[in-house]
């Protein structure tokens, strides 16, 4: 009897013990097609992190169309009557409640109510108020999550633009982009997980600065690679005259040996990640120039964006060029468009700006949706915060400017995985939101959340500190969520 249970008991081990075998084999098979890196001589724990999420994501790729200026929500998204009707009034004191003002204003003994002069109609299944200046965003707005209750406590560009981008409103930390890569990695070996596109509108600019896109203390291979609007879409891509590709390939496995040697004496990351850089540029050479080129492009396309989208560096072509790249696997595209800072001659600047963007924003939304891409793309649009409902300097009938506003502010998103429909509310003076506020690290936490990641996990050990994108604070807003 003891012999019976004995060998049972045998089996039984040999049984789970080939079970657990299988199992092993297989998930080291199914993990080095999901991580190819993780098997290669990458540091283990960077392997691990990057590429896969941390649950299912609703969305597999973000492009963030960033108005740099701050474009002005009461005249294109927030409708606000009550500011018409009391026009060049003060505004009341228990609505301003002592706010901190720029130096642009902090000298003002009035501040004047400033309505908007441009007419507001409702669109779409939620009844959403539009601009007139946005014409091809209304035909559009039943696929728009419109958030107007956005804040941030930066009150002037860099600060704000740097927060917006990288969690913090000093330099040196790692941007949206950057944590996306580290996190998730690249869907295409052959292009950077992380791009930027540039352009500027006729209006009053910002500068923005390659910080807006650094890795910060993450490891360079993060970093946004910027595209530029000449010839070469990426500087410095190109072989030197006079050498082949042959050359190439030779010269870059010597360079590789001998960084390896250096990587086993010093230990620093970084070398790694310039060997990692060097072969990323490898095989963009032979990537770039196909994603880049709109030549190809079908007439409906062009006809939806708009004749400007075959001129490079325009922000027309730049979003038709985030449709490729997002198409062709990059995870984060980065556009910036510059000229929405508005202090003065608002009217004219805002249509100017609007011409500029409105078709081609559209028109982006509206190519991923026929693309089946939409429900798996984040679009978003925004600036880094408001405009004043009160008039900066000299207020007339049919001309006025805005000082900054960091109280509320409106942005929209689309698509990945959000819920369309209006969400937040300000006072009826668009001065203070009195419903459903959303703090820059609440934005970031939920379109991380979006990706599949969560925030509080998606850490990097610095300097004996535990960073994330959004430091020690962000909640996830479900409101927004599909």
């Amino acid at each position: 009897m003891e012999k019976e249970v004995l060998e049972h008991g045998l089996h039984h081990n040999r049984r789970r013990f080939l079970t657990k075998l299988g199992m092993g084999i297989g998930g080291a098979a199914l993990g080095s097609l999901l991580i190819p890196e993780l098997f290669s001589s990458k540091d283990v724990e960077e392997a691990i992190v990057s590429g896969l999420p941390h649950f299912a994501p609703k969305a597999k790729r973000i492009i963030y169309l960033f108005q740099n200026g701050a474009p002005s929500q009461l005249d294109l998204f927030d409708y606000k009557p009550k500011l018409n009707e009391m026009q060049g009034l003060d505004l009341p004191e228990s609505i301003r409640q002592g706010q901190r003002l720029t130096g642009m204003t902090a000298n003002q003994s009035k501040f004047p109510l400033a309505g908007t002069v441009f007419k507001f109609n409702q669109y779409g299944e939620h009844r959403a108020w539009i601009s007139e200046l946005l014409p091809y965003t209304s035909r559009i707005v039943d696929d728009l999550c419109i958030v107007k209750s956005l804040y941030t406590e930066a009150i002037n560009h860099d600060p704000a633009l740097t927060f917006f981008q990288t969690g913090a409103q000093v330099g040196n930390r790692p941007s949206m982009g950057a944590w996306l890569s580290y996190g998730l990695g690249s869907e295409n070996k052959n292009l950077p997980a992380f791009c930027v596109l540039l352009s500027k509108g006729k209006g009053n600019g910002q500068g923005v600065y390659s910080k807006l896109w650094t890795n910060g203390f993450l490891d360079s291979i993060h970093q946004g690679v910027q595209f530029s609007n000449g010839e070469n879409p990426v500087l410095y891509l190109n072989d030197p005259d006079g050498m082949d590709k042959t050359e190439r390939r030779k010269m870059l496995d010597h360079l590789s040996e001998l960084n390896n040697e250096s990587y086993g004496v010093v230990g620093d990351p970084e070398i790694k990640a310039k060997v990692q850089q060097y072969e990323m540029a490898y095989r963009m050479q032979t990537a770039v120039p196909e994603v880049t080129d709109l030549s190809k492009e079908p007439e409906s396309i062009i006809k939806l964006y708009g004749p400007d989208c075959l001129v490079p560096g325009t922000y027309a072509a730049n979003c038709l060029l985030a449709r490729k790249l997002s198409e062709n696997g990059v995870r984060f595209v980065q556009l910036y468009h510059q000229g929405w800072d508005s202090h003065g001659n608002l009217p004219n600047e805002l249509a100017g700006q609007c011409r500029d963007t409105d078709q081609a924003s559209a028109a982006l939304v509206t190519d991923l949706k026929q693309r089946g891409m939409l429900d798996e793309t984040l679009v978003i649009w925004g600036g880094e915060f408001g405009r004043t409902n009160y008039c900066q300097g000299a207020l007339s009938t049919d001309n006025y400017g805005r000082d900054h506003h960091p109280r509320c502010f409106t942005m929209w998103m689309a698509g990945g995985g959000v819920k369309p429909g209006v969400y937040g509310e300000t006072d009826e003076f668009g001065y203070n939101i009195v419903a459903d506020p959303v703090h820059v690290h609440d934005f970031h936490a939920t379109a991380l959340h979006l990706m599949g990641l969560d925030h509080e996990r998606l850490v990097y050990k610095h300097l004996g500190r535990r960073y994330r994108l959004t430091d020690v604070a962000g909640k996830i807003v479900t409101g927004l969520m599909a």
